[in-house]
């Protein structure tokens, strides 16, 4: 089977939140906790990551949340390679909640995160997305089984939901904002006021 790069996306609802004060990162910037996937369930995508597959990519993957390269990106990339110039975050510790995974992610202070700043400064919900490389079978019932060849990459901040309940970032799939329902266009707007103000306008 091909792998290809399998995006998975949710709303992310931060348990803790520390923009402005109490406690912050090592390095003094603004953190959030909440979820990142949960395990052994059927996405919005119609695809099942099974726990035992995400167990052994969380312990690969805490190799990289140890040596603080845990990166990740604002909004909709579609590649297999982290583009250090939209980083927004680093995940600085993940651990299980039964069958969710749970984060700890420390905003930075680059262009990319200043906006992620700005939006939950803002109340402004946004979503998380786990990008990484795999194959998959269907099993039956429209389920996509996602293979042992699965890879994971990181975790992403994302705007546009594609699926009711559930948030994603379509592979190679352009989405039409002028049918966004509200308040998701608004999410859209915003982070294009953000960008203008900063001589980075967008082209839709």
């Amino acid at each position: 089977m091909n792998k290809q790069v399998l995006i998975e996306t949710q709303n992310f609802t931060a348990l803790t939140v520390s923009l402005t004060e109490g406690k912050m990162s090592e390095r003094g910037n603004p953190t959030v906790e909440g979820l990142l996937a949960t395990a052994e369930v059927k996405n919005g995508n119609g695809r099942y990551y099974s726990k035992p597959l995400w167990v052994r990519e969380i312990n690969k993957y805490m190799d990289s949340v140890k040596e603080n390269r845990a990166l990740g990106e604002l909004d909709h990339p579609e590649s297999s390679i982290i583009n250090l110039k939209n980083v927004s975050h680093n995940i600085t510790d993940i651990w299980w909640n039964g069958d969710k995974i749970m984060g700890k992610i420390e905003i930075l202070p680059t262009p990319s995160g200043n906006i992620l700043k700005s939006l939950l400064d803002s109340g402004i919900t946004v979503g998380v997305s786990s990008r990484g490389m795999g194959s998959l079978q269907e099993s039956g019932d429209g389920v996509l089984e996602v293979q042992d060849d699965f890879d994971l990459l990181c975790w992403d901040f994302v705007s546009t939901p594609s699926n009711p309940g559930s948030w994603m970032s379509p592979l190679k799939e352009g989405i039409d904002y002028s049918n966004l329902p509200h308040p998701y266009k608004n999410v859209q707007n915003i982070i294009t006021d953000i960008l203008c103000s900063q001589d980075r306008c967008p082209i839709f």
